[in-house]
């Protein structure tokens, strides 16, 4: 489905520092299981002030796990001024590179590293996750206007695909996409109105014909080599309804799938405001 460097499957077959350390230092907690991801990041410093060991607790998709493993390899002998300096795409990078649409599993690395070492800093009180600064954007995943707009800045995003991939804001429902295209206009420079591809207007018949066509030729082989599978169930307005079979049938991360490939591939091919379900 997508292509991962030798260092990723390696962290994620191989993954360094599995587990939670007793009584640590610091501790982050970020990510929601609903959501798809989570992770819980534990260290613990030395009398030097260097963090001499680094654990992690995570559920992910393969991506989530190898950033959390190259995190944790990152900041032990690091001071918590030197751990505080390291990026998502420090993350990255240690792997040989992360997919475009799995660069949201490096954001959640970092912002663990930031939660724990808060936690520190106050001592160890802040046991709950903190209040999210901003304005909600994303409802589906829990997103602000604060986090897209640091995502932007900090990654050089143009695109609300490329918002998706780094936070997933936008990547359930897509109500909050004129919300993200239009932060993209101001922090880039973009001015007046976004030219957006203008898709013909279908009529039922010529949708559901163009979405079976894009499923065959765009979906299905992605699927195949995972030995999974896809078909159309029903189309209701801007609702496509699916069903996926053979190893995607069941699988942990469907909902992923369904979002970053199939409704992606719709959304490019058929029309941008699809929805899709599964059943």
């Amino acid at each position: 489905m997508w292509e991962y460097t030798d260092k990723v499957r390696d962290h994620f077959l191989n993954p360094r520092n599995a587990g939670e350390i007793d009584n640590p230092d610091g501790l982050g907690e970020v990510g929601n299981i609903t959501c798809g991801d989570a992770l819980r990041l534990t260290f613990k410093l030395d009398d030097g002030g260097r963090i001499k060991d680094a654990k992690f607790k995570t559920f992910g998709c393969g991506s989530a796990i190898a950033s959390a493993s190259a995190l944790t390899e990152l900041i032990k002998g690091k001071t918590l001024e030197e751990a505080a300096r390291i990026s998502n795409a420090d993350i990255a990078g240690f792997l040989d590179g992360l997919p475009r649409e799995k660069m949201h599993c490096s954001v959640m690395g970092q912002e663990a590293l930031e939660a724990a070492i808060q936690y520190y800093k106050s001592g160890g009180t802040k046991t709950a996750p903190p209040v999210k600064e901003g304005k909600l954007v994303c409802t589906c995943f829990n997103v602000t206007d604060k986090e897209i707009i640091r995502a932007i800045g900090e990654n050089h995003l143009t695109t609300v695909e490329d918002v998706t991939n780094f936070t997933k804001a936008g990547g359930g429902c897509g109500g909050c996409h004129e919300q993200i295209q239009e932060m993209l206009d101001k922090i880039n420079g973009v001015a007046g109105a976004v030219t957006r591809r203008e898709t013909a207007r279908l009529t039922t018949l010529q949708k559901i014909d163009r979405i079976r066509d894009v499923i065959q030729a765009d979906i299905r082989p992605i699927l195949a080599d995972d030995g999974g599978d896809c078909e159309l169930v029903d189309v209701d307005g801007n609702e496509v309804a699916i069903r996926f079979k053979g190893h995607c049938n069941g699988c942990a991360f469907s909902n992923n799938t369904m979002v970053s490939v199939v409704q992606k591939k719709l959304r490019e091919k058929v029309a941008e405001n699809l929805i899709v379900k599964m059943v």
